[in-house]
């Protein structure tokens, strides 16, 4: 019986074969894997067109930071501290404010020892922002009943 290990590697080539169906060559090391000058493996950072062809400042690049900020941002339009793009209108809604921090300190929880400094001091500075933002809404709900 042949007890020798093979490790399926074939999706390396499939994903190498849709960065490059994309337009956007899979030789390079930024995330975009346009691997013009001055990309690294952060991506561009600019907003500017690198040669490549690809579009880096039209989209928000997928990172932990964003996701936190995304899910922050969230949060501060059902506290009421930001208006809400869609109506442009001050709201509040307690409950769904409450599930995004308490999902923001599960993932504060689940990633400890695991986030770089950057990361892990905007989670704590976010939350504690956010769970001050909370607590002055619930008090000003109260005191309007």
């Amino acid at each position: 019986m042949d007890n020798e290990k093979h490790v399926d590697e074939s999706w390396k080539d499939a994903v190498k074969s849709e960065k490059s169906e994309d337009g956007c060559c899979s030789s390079g090391s930024c995330a975009d894997g346009c691997g013009s000058e001055g990309c690294s493996s952060e991506g561009c950072g600019s907003d500017d067109d690198c040669g490549c062809g690809q579009d880096h400042g039209g989209e928000m690049k997928v990172s932990f930071l964003n996701y936190i900020m995304s899910m922050g941002y969230q949060a501060m339009i059902f506290v009421g501290e930001i208006p809400n793009p869609m109506t442009g209108k001050q709201e509040t809604n307690l409950r769904q404010a409450k599930f995004l921090i308490d999902t923001l300190v599960l993932l504060k929880e689940k990633t400890k020892g695991n986030l770089n400094p950057q990361e892990e001091n905007m989670l704590t500075a976010s939350l504690y922002e956010l769970q001050m933002k909370y607590v002055e809404a619930t008090k000003k709900g109260k005191l309007e009943l």
